[in-house]
């Protein structure tokens, strides 16, 4: 056997040194530095060189830990049995050669007999009872010692404080693996957001980091769960002579284990559970990232016995790595069908979850700003079956220089229009609606829908087929359909043909509140239109107003005003609509209610039951004097009437000197103004 070379050496030193700072990082921080992929390759290697040069062979090495030392700030606890790992296996041949190296150390050919258990994401745990009740609980730490989390522990309501049936050893030691279900990790991650705190990379590292709370009233509101895995140790009891025996005696004492477990004789069987369990794998609850394989008998475990990390007799299969490490080479923005510009990492090609991506969604600006997202990052991506690829965390220690910060872009990348961003809102979005080829399916939907243009016949299906034809690229080439553009069209026949051209004819001549709501201004509704419709009269007259103007509108506010604004703003939009007049699309103006409004840009609030009208109905008649009638008062408030049983909002206007009115004072003047009976 050759000796190893100083590059060798130096080589090894580099991996451990490497290994053990990510070690703390996981264990101790609660906050990984690489996915579980890459730490398996460079604990791979460094296992493979110090194999290949005993003489690098070291006790202080990691290959002969299973995890890092426990932190200090939580009492040590000295496992009885060491808290062993476990060799994984990453191909079919390792497995079948782990199968036969259990098989030759036994001198028995025969098919050996393994148990089959999903391997949980979590946190492993270690849990004591004496005299049925649990005294102890502890986390794996570095496989001798670990840490003292009994009162964390005793918040997880899967777990018994004491144990129930019948059995019960006065001394036993059961371990599992605590983890966090996907839907609470879910659920905790959006809190967390909400809240401005750091967010968890994954269940695993929400397991660990909630395991390791200081208090356990934290810990009492994470959504942690257990499953049992093993006894380690019973006193004075008879106890099953097979590891599944003793799962089932576990259960019986009130543990959880888990149900997709099964037996497998041989290889082969065992290679089938993997396959199955992967088949499961994005459908289940939880996370697992492989399966383990333990020989069943507990005489042959003994006889198998253990090297320096881990038991001969057991073996963890790994399937495909859902989280790996690669960089972001640029950020592009992508528009969808209802205008959403979303962030998208161009990435170096990286394996993940069974395939190859070069791509990854960021979602929004703010979550980009969430994660520090630079051009230039190592980053975590994650890929779980057919969920989109997404990032999930920087590593901000590996950015380099000259990375740089991503901007949203002021300009639609498919059709130039202002990408607008409302204060308060996730995302932004193109203003081009009628033009953007992005969003031109949709907005042709939009337009044809029963409330707008009614137009019947005109089916997504059909939208679908007119614009991959290229027969409409806007909502004015509707106009210029003719019957011959649609009878070539499969399953268009000449009776359909004539039936949709009719009634695109038919839509010619609208109301300008259903044309107005037709061309799919964001968050301009029916009521909104028609609100719009008979303040200003005509589409003229709502284009050229200023936002002021339009918020003297009834539900009009600063955020709808800018939307209205900002539509007509763009030169494609106004393009799109001359080119719906110059096809023959008239729509009709209406009369401007020249009543007297002696309320004109005064704002009224309602408090209060009311007995001779709803407060709906009192609304509506301010509004037709011309008042704003709003929902909270302010300095700014003209009148509150204040009806039976008026609460904060008349306290509210008492305290800032608004004039108050009572329903009797209201009634008067709506009959002063003939709005209602005398």
């Amino acid at each position: 056997m050759s000796k190893a070379t100083p590059d060798i050496r130096t080589r090894v030193d580099e991996l451990r040194s490497i290994i053990d700072d990510h070690n703390y990082h996981y264990y101790v921080l609660d906050d990984p530095r690489v996915p579980d992929a890459e730490y398996d390759r460079l604990f791979r290697e460094l296992q493979k060189l110090e194999a290949d040069y005993p003489e690098l062979a070291s006790d202080d090495s990691p290959t002969r830990r299973v995890g890092s030392a426990a932190e200090t700030s939580f009492a040590e606890v000295v496992h009885r049995i060491p808290m062993l790992s476990l060799d994984n296996a990453f191909s079919e041949e390792e497995l079948e050669d782990f199968d036969r190296r259990v098989r030759d150390r036994l001198g028995d050919d025969s098919p050996v007999e393994y148990v089959c258990e999903p391997k949980l994401d979590g946190l492993a745990v270690s849990l004591t009872y004496e005299n049925g009740t649990l005294s102890v609980a502890s986390t794996r730490g570095d496989g001798y010692a670990g840490e003292d989390i009994t009162a964390n522990i005793r918040t997880i309501r899967s777990i018994p404080l004491k144990l129930r049936g019948e059995n019960i050893p006065d001394l036993v030691e059961v371990r599992g693996e605590v983890y966090m279900p996907k839907a609470g990790f879910e659920a905790l991650n959006q809190r967390l957001a909400a809240q401005g705190e750091k967010t968890f990379v994954n269940p695993r590292n929400a397991a660990a980091g909630s395991l390791r709370q200081k208090k356990s009233t934290v810990t009492a509101k994470r959504p942690l769960e257990m499953c049992a895995y093993s006894v380690a140790l019973a006193e004075d009891s008879e106890l099953a002579d097979n590891h599944w025996d003793g799962l089932q005696q576990v259960r019986q004492w009130g543990f959880r284990i888990n149900p997709e477990m099964r037996k497998a004789v041989g290889a082969q069987a065992c290679l089938e559970a993997y396959q199955d369990l992967m088949a499961k794998r994005d459908t289940l609850p939880y996370e697992i990232d492989g399966i383990v394989f333990k020989v069943n008998r507990l005489d042959l475990q003994r006889k198998l016995g253990f090297v320096s990390r881990a038991p001969r007799w057991a073996i963890a299969q790994k399937f495909p790595a859902q989280e790996e490490l690669t960089t972001i080479e640029d950020v592009e923005f992508q528009v969808g069908r209802t205008g959403a510009v979303t962030p998208v990492a161009r990435l170096k090609p990286v394996f993940v979850g069974g395939v190859t991506v070069s791509n990854a969604t960021l979602h929004n600006m703010d979550e980009i700003r969430r994660l520090d997202v630079h051009i230039g990052d190592t980053v975590f991506i994650r890929r779980a079956g057919d969920v989109i690829p997404q990032v999930v965390k920087v590593v901000t220690d590996k950015r380099p220089e000259n990375a740089l910060a991503v901007e949203l872009p002021s300009r639609c990348p498919v059709c130039d229009s202002d990408v607008i961003q409302i204060e308060g809102e996730a995302v932004a979005r193109c203003s081009g609606g009628l033009y953007c080829p992005a969003q031109r399916k949709e907005a042709i939907r939009h337009y044809a829908s029963r409330k707008a243009m009614d137009i019947e016949g005109l089916g997504d299906k059909w939208i679908d087929i007119l614009v991959d034809r290229e027969l409409v690229e806007t909502v004015a080439d509707l106009y210029r359909l003719k019957k011959a553009d649609l009878t070539g069209l499969e399953r268009m026949g000449d009776k359909s043909a004539s039936n949709l051209v009719a009634a695109i004819d038919k839509s010619r001549h609208p109301v300008l509140w259903r044309f107005l709501y037709a061309l799919g201004i964001r968050e301009v509704g029916e009521a909104t239109a028609k609100g719009l419709a008979s303040h200003f009269g005509t589409l003229e007259a709502i284009a050229a107003a200023d936002e002021e103007t339009l918020q003297t509108v009834n539900d009009v506010g600063p955020i709808v005003a800018g939307h209205i604004r900002s539509f007509f703003d763009q030169s494609h939009n106004r393009e799109t609509l001359d080119a719906l007049k110059a096809a023959g699309v008239e729509w009709q103006e209406e009369a401007i209610n020249e009543g007297e409004r002696p309320l004109e840009g005064e704002t009224w609030v309602l408090t209060g039951t009311l007995s001779t009208m709803t407060r709906d109905e009192a609304k509506a008649k301010l509004e037709q004097l011309g008042a704003k009638v709003a929902g909270s008062v302010s300095k700014k408030t003209a009148c509150v009437v204040a009806g039976e049983a008026a609460g904060s909002k008349l306290a509210k206007a008492e305290q800032l000197g608004v004039e108050v009115r009572d329903e009797a004072a209201l009634t008067e003047l709506l009959r002063h103004h003939g709005l209602t009976e005398e």
